[in-house]
C-alpha cells in the first residue's frame, strides 16, 4: 500500500512541476506557442519537422550563448528517389546557409543579431534585431514548406527600428547542389538555394523591405518553381491551417490539451506525400517516406482521417488499404509489414508482426466512421481476407500467431502476443457492424460476432495474469516484468481487468516523467504505447486520474523543451515528430475522453469521460459517420452530464446520464 500511495505522489509531482518547467506560452489566439528569449534560457536547441506533399523538413535550430539564432535544415525529397531504392532511398541533404549573417547596412556586415522570440504555428516565425546605436534592424522571418512544391521558404521582413536612415544590403544568392548521377534512381538532382528580392535599399526608420528564401529539390531538366510568389505559397499553407481549425475542434477547461490536441491534428495531417502511387501518409523522421506501414497508417492514424474533413487524409487512407489489398493470395502468405518506395517495392524484414490483425482493425474502423458505401465495399474483401488469416493464426490456447509485434524484434514478444489478439477482437467487432451496414451473409456476421466472444475469453485465459503483484496482463507466454502494452485490452472495451491494469501501468515503475518505459527496467520509452494508454484509460472510467497525467503529458510536448508535438521514442529516433504518433494523440480524445466507437456508418456509441472538476467538454465540427456534427457535454451536478448531439443537418438528440453510461447515436 505505501509504495502504491508513494507512487500516486510522484505522478501527482509530475503534474505539478510541469508547468515550471514551461519554456513556451500559448498566445492568446490559442493556436501559436511563443518561446520569449530571456536571460539565463539559452543556450537551447532543438528540432522540429514540418512537411508539404512533396518534400518535408526537419529544423534543427538554437539558440547559443550569444543569443543568436541559429538553423540547419535538413530537407527531405521523398519523390526524388536514391539507389538502392529502399524504405529510407528519399533525397536528403543539410543545408545550413545563413542569410542574415550577409546582411549590411552602409556596408558594415559586422552585425550582431539577438533573438527576442520564437513562435510556431505550423510553421516557425523567428524574430531578432540588431543594436548598432542608431542603426537599428529587426529581423522578422517566417519558416515553412509548401504544400505543393517541392520546396521550403523562409519569408524575411526587414525593418529600420533606429532613429537614422540607412542603406541595407540584402544578398542576391542563386546556389546549386548536384548530387551523384550514380546514387539517383533518375540520375543527378538539383538542390536550389534561391534568394528573391536582394538588392540595395535606402530605409527611413519605420520603413520595412520585404525578401524571400526558396530551397528546392528537382529533376534534371525540371523547371525551378522561385518564381512563384512566397506570400501565396504561404497563404496556401494557411489554408491547410484553417482546414484543421474549423473541424474538429476540442474545448475544454484545459487550454493545453485544447492546443496540443490541435497541433497533433496538424501534424498528423500534414505528412502526406503525394507519389507516384497515389497519396501517401508518411510518418517522417527523415526516414520513413512516401511508404506505409500496417501499424502507423493502417492501424494507427487512418481510422482518425474521417473525423477531420480532410479529404486529402481519407484518400491517404483508402489508397493504403487498397496497396496492401495488392497482397492478398491463396496461398494465405502474411500481407508485407510496409509498401515502400511509392509503391514499388516492399519491407518485411521482421516477418509477420501482426500486420493482419492492425489492417483489419484499422480498415474495418475507418471504413464505418469514413461512411462511404463505395469505400466500404472497395474494403471489405481486404477485411475478410486479414480476418481469415488471423483465424488461420490461432494456436492451441485460442490467441493469434505472430513473428514479432509492431516493435520488430526489440523487445520480446512471443510466437502469440497480447496487441496481436486484441486488434483481432476488435477487429471482428467492427467487421460484424460493417457486414450488417453492407448487407453481407447473417451467417458471416453472426460467425464474426462468434469468434470476437471466444477471443475474447482467449485472451483472458491465456495473457490474464498476476505480474510483479498486478492482477493485469502478461504480454506473451513467460512474460514476468510488466509492459507498457498491457494497454491494448482497454483500448477496445475488455475491462475485466481494468482497475489493476492502470495501477500497473501508472502507479509501478513502468510509468515515467516521458511516458510508459517499454518494459519494466529498461530506459526505452515509445508515445505510441502511453498514448493507447492514456486512451484505455480514460474509456475505463479513470477520467480523474488520467486527465491529470494528459495534462502534464501535453505540457511537456507542447510547452517544454522539445516542442510541440507527441514524439517516437527514445534513445532510438532521438524523439523524432512521427506524424502518427500525433494521430493518436487525438484519439485520445475521440475515442477515450469522447468515447466514440462505430457501430454502423450513421451510428456510434457515445461514453463521454470528463473529469469531475470539469464543467464542460465539446468536439465541435465532427465530419464523422455522414455527417458535421457537434457533441457537447455539460456537467448538471454530481456525476450527471447533459449530453447533446447537434448534427448541421438541424436534427438534435439530447441525453441526461449518470457519467460511464453509453449512448447510442443515430445520426
Amino acid at each position: 500500500m505505501i509504495k502504491r500511495l508513494l507512487a500516486i505522489a510522484v505522478a501527482t509531482l509530475l503534474c505539478c512541476t510541469a508547468m515550471a518547467q514551461n519554456r513556451w506560452t500559448i498566445q492568446p489566439d490559442g493556436k501559436t506557442i511563443r518561446m520569449e528569449v530571456t536571460q539565463g534560457r539559452y543556450p537551447h536547441s532543438d528540432h522540429i519537422e514540418m512537411s508539404g506533399k512533396m518534400m518535408a523538413t526537419v529544423l534543427y535550430w538554437g539558440i547559443d550563448e550569444e543569443q543568436k539564432f541559429t538553423l540547419d535544415r535538413s530537407l527531405v525529397f521523398p519523390m526524388l528517389r536514391r539507389v538502392p531504392n529502399n524504405t529510407h532511398a528519399s533525397l536528403m541533404i543539410r543545408q545550413a546557409l545563413d542569410v542574415v549573417a550577409q546582411l549590411r547596412i552602409n556596408n558594415n556586415n559586422h552585425l550582431k543579431f539577438t533573438t527576442r522570440f520564437v513562435e510556431i504555428n505550423g510553421g516557425m516565425r523567428v524574430v531578432e534585431d540588431h543594436h548598432g546605436g542608431a542603426y537599428g534592424l529587426e529581423v522578422d522571418r517566417q519558416i515553412f514548406p509548401t504544400m505543393e512544391q517541392a520546396m521550403m521558404c523562409e519569408h524575411y521582413v526587414l525593418r529600420n527600428n533606429g532613429t537614422v536612415d540607412y542603406i541595407l544590403q540584402i544578398p542576391k544568392l542563386e546556389q546549386e547542389i548536384l548530387t551523384d548521377p550514380k546514387k539517383g534512381v533518375k540520375g543527378s538532382y538539383r538542390i536550389l538555394s534561391t534568394t528573391k528580392g536582394g538588392g540595395v535599399y535606402y530605409l527611413k526608420p519605420g520603413e520595412k523591405v520585404e525578401f524571400d528564401l526558396m530551397i528546392e529539390g528537382l529533376e534534371m531538366g525540371q523547371a525551378s518553381a522561385a518564381e512563384l510568389d512566397v506570400k501565396q505559397l504561404y497563404a496556401q499553407r494557411q489554408a491547410f491551417l484553417e482546414v484543421m481549425d474549423s473541424n474538429l475542434v476540442l474545448d475544454t477547461p484545459d487550454d493545453v490539451i485544447d492546443t496540443e490536441f490541435r497541433f497533433a491534428k496538424i501534424r498528423a495531417s500534414e505528412s502526406i506525400c503525394k507519389t507516384k502511387g497515389g497519396y501517401m501518409h508518411a510518418p517522417g523522421g527523415e526516414s520513413y517516406y512516401a511508404a506505409i506501414w500496417a501499424n502507423d497508417q493502417a492501424e494507427y492514424v487512418n481510422p482518425f482521417f474521417p473525423f477531420t474533413g480532410y479529404q486529402v487524409g481519407n484518400e491517404s487512407a483508402l489508397n493504403s488499404y487498397l496497396h496492401f489489398a495488392r497482397f492478398m493470395n491463396d496461398e494465405w502468405r502474411p500481407i508485407p509489414s510496409s509498401i515502400i518506395a511509392e509503391g514499388d517495392d516492399i519491407w518485411n524484414g521482421a516477418g509477420d508482426r501482426g500486420d493482419g490483425a492492425m489492417i483489419a482493425y484499422g480498415a474495418s474502423r475507418y471504413a464505418l466512421t469514413r461512411a462511404d458505401r463505395a469505400e466500404a465495399e472497395q474494403l471489405w474483401p481486404l477485411i475478410e481476407w486479414c480476418l481469415e488469416y488471423c483465424r488461420r493464426q490461432i494456436n492451441d490456447k485460442g490467441v493469434v500467431k505472430s513473428d514479432r509485434d509492431e516493435l520488430e524484434g526489440r523487445f520480446p514478444a512471443g510466437d502469440a502476443n497480447l496487441c496481436t489478439s486484441t486488434l483481432y477482437y476488435d477487429a471482428l467487432i467492427s467487421a460484424a457492424y460493417l457486414g450488417k451496414e453492407l448487407g453481407k451473409s447473417p451467417k458471416l456476421v453472426a460467425d464474426y460476432q462468434k469468434r470476437a466472444k471466444l477471443m475474447r475469453a482467449a485472451i483472458e485465459s491465456h495473457f490474464g495474469a498476476t505480474v510483479q503483484g498486478y492482477e493485469t496482463y502478461r504480454y506473451y507466454e513467460g512474460n514476468d516484468i510488466l509492459r507498457s502494452w498491457i494497454c491494448m485490452p482497454l483500448c477496445v472495451g475488455i475491462y475485466d481487468r481494468a482497475d489493476a491494469t492502470i495501477d500497473a501501468m501508472f502507479k509501478s515503475d513502468l510509468y515515467t516523467k516521458d511516458g510508459l518505459l517499454t518494459a519494466q527496467g529498461s530506459k526505452t520509452f515509445w508515445d505510441r504505447s502511453t498514448l493507447y494508454a492514456f486512451r484505455g484509460a480514460y474509456a475505463a472510467g479513470h477520467a480523474n486520474f488520467i486527465t491529470e497525467q494528459l495534462s502534464y503529458y501535453s505540457t511537456r510536448r507542447l510547452l517544454g523543451d522539445h516542442v510541440p508535438y507527441p514524439i517516437e521514442a527514445w534513445p532510438e529516433g532521438s524523439q523524432r515528430h512521427l506524424s502518427a504518433e500525433s494521430g493518436l494523440y487525438c484519439r485520445i480524445i475521440t475515442e477515450g475522453m469522447f468515447g466514440i466507437r462505430p457501430t454502423g456508418m450513421r451510428s456510434f456509441e457515445l461514453k463521454p469521460e470528463i473529469p469531475s472538476t470539469w464543467d464542460y467538454a465539446s468536439l465541435k465540427n465532427v465530419r464523422a459517420f455522414g455527417g458535421n456534427f457537434n457533441i457537447e457535454v455539460k456537467r448538471v451536478g454530481g456525476d450527471k452530464l447533459r449530453v447533446e448531439v447537434n448534427d448541421k443537418g438541424g436534427k438534435q438528440q439530447i441525453f441526461t446520464i449518470k457519467q460511464g453510461k453509453t449512448i447510442n447515436v443515430k445520426l
